[in-house]
This record gives structure tokens, C-alpha cells and sequence, in this order.
């Protein structure tokens, strides 16, 4: 019976893994995720193979030492990927090589044992951090997440990866080291049966580290990715045929006389037209193409302003009135050219959700957790089936548009994205939709109260 208990167990743990990788395989949380599941899963390679001789007696030692010190080494590394801490990626790097000198210090003890035995007591010593340190980074970016969907998802994990973590490094690091050789695999099974209960539920309702079960779309960064490759190899093509189109039909202007007006009229539209595609797919490559950011200390209520006199000619026009809210007033370490445009896309996508006139409020917040702007409209609304869609490459919700290509939100993404930050989306027929732009607490140089000037 336990022998089954452990097949299932190793079973699912490396299951769990393959889907992680086989979901995102170039995400590097997901990568860790399945490295930690993987090391997990070969603790009960042991009892499981070695009564029917799978595995000689001999490596046995040798597959618990892997299980033991893999394990609360890949939980770190992915708590680390997955919370975005440090922040710099060379100090980051330096952490996951010197936090496998513990991983060696233990290779050389089981080395010099008669029996390539585990010291517990000097597992703990080591083990015992990592595990609390993990569950720490968990918990302290989930108390300063301010996007809504982020924190759901980090809530998430941290309930199935926190009580499951304390309660491994309590039954078998403490365990072992107060009672050397017991069994602690039937206790520490139901914490595993507990995080992949929790973890199969919450797959299949809201998704977990960006896998549901039903894999309904590619990751939005693989699609823009190819979409950005796309529109540079179609702007590119497109730019040598125009040039080919515009050098015709100056020929064939020379070669008609002055008096044959229809033709030359049918010409000028062929020119026109040709530059209204090139000026088109210049701006679709604009918004799509890798960038990268100049950022410098910018002061977010400043910025709105000037985005407030630059937009107000054309929205007195549509009978809209922009309102600017400033409850706080932070300096932002962020990229002032990128960032204007992408809350000028949002601007005009709320003016075409509003034909009849409205208002659009941005709004400014800032605490010890983050930053955020907002973009807020009294609109017609997003329907909740094509929300989840709204971010995709040239997905838009108004149809068929000269002006709008769809690109707005994606290119919002994609800046707040390299600023480290998140895009939130709260929309409902009739009301209106709010986009809200996320940056991290790592992005605020100062906070300012409302009576600066």
C-alpha cells in the first residue's frame, strides 16, 4: 500500500512538472517550479524502486541526498524568479551560485561518512533559512502587490507553497534531528496531497503561474514577441513595394500629358494611398518593435499635466472633459517618452468607447507598496467575455477602425512590463472601463503629500 502511495506521490510531482514546462518553457519561474517538483519527487524513488531491485541499495544514499538539498534549493531560486527580488539581475545571478555552496558543504560531509549518510543536524542548520526565507519572500510580496490580478494569483501560491514548505522543513529537517531515522514520509505526504489538491482546484478556476488546464492561448510575451518580428519583416516588405509604386507612377506622370487630368487624378490616389500604407504600418511597427527603456526621475503628477494640456484641444473636440486626481505626487523612476504614449493609447481608447462625449480621469496613487496611474472613462464598457482578450496583438473591441489597430493596451504592456511593473483592467458594460499602470515599490525615488507644490 505505501509502496503505491509513493508511486502516486513521485507521479504526481514530476506530472506537475512537465506541465509547468510544458506550458511556458521559457519562463523562468516555471522552470525553477518544475525543478523544485522534480527534486521533491525523487525522495520516494528509494522506497518505491528499491524493494523490487529498480535501484540498487547502494544509491540510495545518493538519491535522498539529492532530494534533500535540491529541493530547499530550487524553492528558494523560484521564490526569488517568481517575486522579482532582488531586482538586479547581476546580484541575482551571484545569489544562485553562492547559494549552492551549502548544496557542496554537504556533498563533501555524506563524502567522508562511512555510510554517505545526511547529517540532519547539518542539513538543518542550512535548510531551515532557506525554507523560512522562501516563505518570506512569498509573503512580503504579496502584503506590497497593488494589482488586483497579480495579488489573486500570488495569494494563491503562497497559500499552497507556505504551509506545505513549514511544515516539510518541521517533519523532516526537525523531525529527523530529534528522531533519527523515523518515518516521517506518511506525515509530510498529506501536506503534499494538501498543496496539490489546492493546487489542481485553483488550475482549473483562475490558474496558477500562468498554466490552466485547459491551455486556452499562448503566453501573451511568445505572441508579441512573434507579432513584433512579423510587423518589422511586413513594414520592411512593405516600405520596398511602396518605394516600387511611388517610382512608377512618377514615371507614368512624365510619360502623360498635362491635359489628360483623370488619369493624373487616379495617379495622385495611388500615391496617397501608397504613403497612407506605409504611414500606417510605420505606426504598427512603432507600438509592436523591441525597445528599451532611458529612464530617469520623473514626477507623475507633472507628467499628467502635460498630458492634460496636450490632449485637451482634441477632447474638447469630442465633447470629453479630462480630469487629473492627484492623491499623492511621486517621483517615479521610469521612462517619461514610453510612458506618455502608452497613457495617450489609453486616452484615445477611452475617447472612442465614449462617441457621445464623457469623462476620463487619471488619477494618481502612491504608498510604501507602489505606484499607480489609472486611466478611468465612463464608456460603453468592455464585455466580460473579451476581457481577457483585450491585451492580445491587434485585438480591439471597436471594430473595424482606420485609427485603431489594437496595438494600445499591447503597448502598455510592454512598457510597463520592462519598468518592472503590471497592467490591471477593471471594466462593465454601460460604467466605463479603468486601466490602471502598477510600478513596484522599487520604482518610487520619493513619495510627496498633496500640499507640494
Amino acid at each position: 500500500m505505501e509502496r503505491c502511495v509513493l508511486m502516486y506521490y513521485v507521479f504526481a510531482l514530476w506530472t506537475a512538472a512537465a506541465v509547468l514546462l510544458f506550458n511556458q518553457p521559457r519562463s523562468e519561474v516555471n522552470r525553477w517550479a518544475a525543478f523544485f517538483l522534480w527534486s521533491a519527487g525523487i525522495g520516494g524513488l528509494t522506497d518505491w524502486l528499491a524493494p523490487s531491485g529498480f535501484i540498487a541499495t547502494a544509491y540510495g544514499p545518493w538519491i535522498q541526498f539529492l532530494n534533500h538539498t535540491l529541493t530547499p534549493y530550487g524553492v528558494l531560486i523560484f521564490c526569488m524568479v517568481y517575486t522579482g527580488r532582488p531586482r538586479h539581475h547581476r546580484r541575482k545571478r551571484d545569489l544562485k551560485i553562492g547559494l549552492l555552496l551549502p548544496v557542496f558543504a554537504m556533498l563533501v560531509q555524506v563524502l567522508l561518512t562511512k555510510d554517505y549518510r545526511i547529517h540532519y543536524g547539518w542539513l538543518f542548520v542550512w535548510t531551515g533559512p532557506y525554507y523560512v526565507a522562501a516563505c518570506a519572500l512569498l509573503i512580503g510580496a504579496l502584503s506590497s502587490e497593488k494589482n488586483p490580478q497579480k495579488r489573486k494569483s500570488m495569494w494563491i501560491t503562497t497559500w499552497i507553497m507556505v504551509p506545505t514548505l513549514l511544515g516539510v522543513m518541521l517533519l523532516i529537517n526537525v523531525g529527523n534531528v530529534i528522531w533519527p531515522g523515523y518515518d516521517s514520509f506518511r506525515y509530510v505526504s498529506l501536506f503534499i496531497l494538501y498543496s496539490m489538491g489546492v493546487a489542481v482546484i485553483c488550475t482549473f478556476v483562475y490558474g496558477v503561474l500562468g498554466v490552466r488546464l485547459k491551455f486556452e492561448r499562448d503566453p501573451l510575451d511568445r505572441t508579441m514577441q512573434a507579432v513584433s518580428s512579423g510587423t518589422t519583416m511586413l513594414n520592411h516588405t512593405i516600405k520596398n513595394e511602396v518605394g516600387k509604386i511611388a517610382m512608377s507612377t512618377d514615371n507614368v506622370k512624365r510619360l502623360l500629358s498635362p491635359d489628360n487630368e483623370t488619369a493624373l487624378e487616379q495617379l495622385d490616389v495611388i500615391a496617397n494611398a501608397s504613403k497612407h500604407l506605409l504611414a500606417m504600418t510605420g505606426r504598427m511597427q512603432q507600438q509592436m518593435k523591441a525597445f528599451k527603456l532611458v529612464e530617469q526621475p520623473v514626477r507623475a503628477d507633472q507628467l499628467l499635466a502635460e498630458l492634460q494640456l496636450r490632449e485637451q484641444e482634441r477632447l474638447r473636440s469630442h465633447g470629453i472633459e479630462l480630469k487629473v486626481l492627484c492623491t499623492q505626487r511621486p517621483w517615479l523612476l521610469a521612462d517619461a517618452v514610453h510612458l506618455k504614449e502608452a497613457i495617450s493609447n489609453l486616452i484615445s481608447n477611452s475617447v472612442e468607447a465614449m462617441p457621445d462625449g464623457g469623462v476620463i480621469a487619471l488619477t494618481v496613487t502612491a504608498d510604501r507598496k507602489g505606484a499607480a496611474i489609472s486611466v478611468k472613462d465612463n464608456g460603453m464598457g468592455i464585455p466580460e467575455e473579451q476581457q481577457p482578450l483585450v491585451f492580445e496583438p491587434f485585438y480591439s473591441t471597436k471594430g473595424h477602425r482606420k485609427s485603431n489597430f489594437g496595438l494600445g493596451l499591447t503597448y502598455a504592456y510592454n512598457v510597463m512590463k520592462k519598468s518592472g511593473g503590471s497592467v490591471g483592467l477593471e471594466s462593465r458594460e454601460s460604467v466605463g472601463t479603468e486601466i490602471t499602470l502598477y510600478f513596484p515599490r522599487s520604482k518610487i525615488i520619493r513619495l510627496f503629500g498633496r500640499e507640494e507644490p
